[in-house]
């Protein structure tokens, strides 16, 4: 409608962004900790990224995996938050799974409007972009939650893959990408949907999960096969 199309015409600053309190489950984002196992690990995979970055076009990174439950939400929030932590770093972690996200939960933040009203033409980019603020009781936002943006998925839509495959993905990841000093998108499981494959074509390249234990050869194999036409990282 012509609100939409005015909306749309007008570029978005990180000026528009709401702020929104969060409750976040710290148990599931052990990025936000000082110190410990999980927070090195991560640390090593912002260098591995940043080393590739020194020679290649590198800011906005899909992450996936095969199938469900292997791990990609986790590693896409606490990447994030890792690279969020130096300041001035500004992230943006975009929730592009459309039929199961779970980093609105992981984040304790509003779940809407998100991905899906803005692929769908309902809402601007100025609609969807959030950021958290102080809580209630006035204790500030943790660092590396602080820099960190959020798109969610937002409400569930039967049309995950049509509107995967639409071209205001592409248009999405364009206008974010001078704002921001990395983009994180989650996905969907490349191996069940479609949906994965396609937004991975916006991204500058893709990085896999798999869990040890649990994701099989061929699987990973097989989602390596999916995304051949994107540069898979590891």
């Amino acid at each position: 409608d012509i609100n939409n199309a005015v909306a749309e015409s007008v570029p978005f600053n990180l000026a528009q962004t709401h702020e929104c309190i969060w409750n976040p489950l710290f148990n599931r984002l052990p990025a936000v900790d000082l110190r410990g196992n999980a927070v090195e690990q991560f640390r090593s995979l912002r260098s591995r990224m940043q080393e590739f970055r020194d020679l290649n076009t590198l800011k906005s990174i899909l992450i996936s995996s095969a199938l469900p439950q292997e791990g990609k939400s986790f590693v896409a929030a606490n990447l994030a938050i890792t690279f969020a932590r130096p300041k001035p770093a500004r992230v943006l972690l975009i929730a592009g799974d459309l039929r199961r996200s779970t980093l609105d939960k992981m984040l304790g933040a509003p779940e809407g409007p998100g991905l899906t009203e803005y692929l769908s033409g309902h809402a601007s980019l100025a609609d969807v972009v959030q950021r958290p603020a102080p809580s209630q009781s006035g204790q500030p936002v943790p660092v590396g939650l602080a820099s960190l943006y959020f798109l969610p998925g937002g409400h569930q839509s039967d049309r995950a893959a049509d509107l995967s495959g639409n071209r205001r993905f592409d248009k999405l990841i364009a206008e974010v990408t001078p704002l921001f000093d990395w983009i994180i998108v989650d996905s969907s499981p490349v191996n069940l949907v479609a949906d994965g494959a396609n937004i991975a074509r916006a991204c500058d390249a893709v990085l896999l999960v798999a869990r040890a234990g649990v994701t099989k050869y061929e699987s990973a194999q097989r989602a390596m096969a999916e995304l051949k036409a994107s540069k898979v990282l590891g």
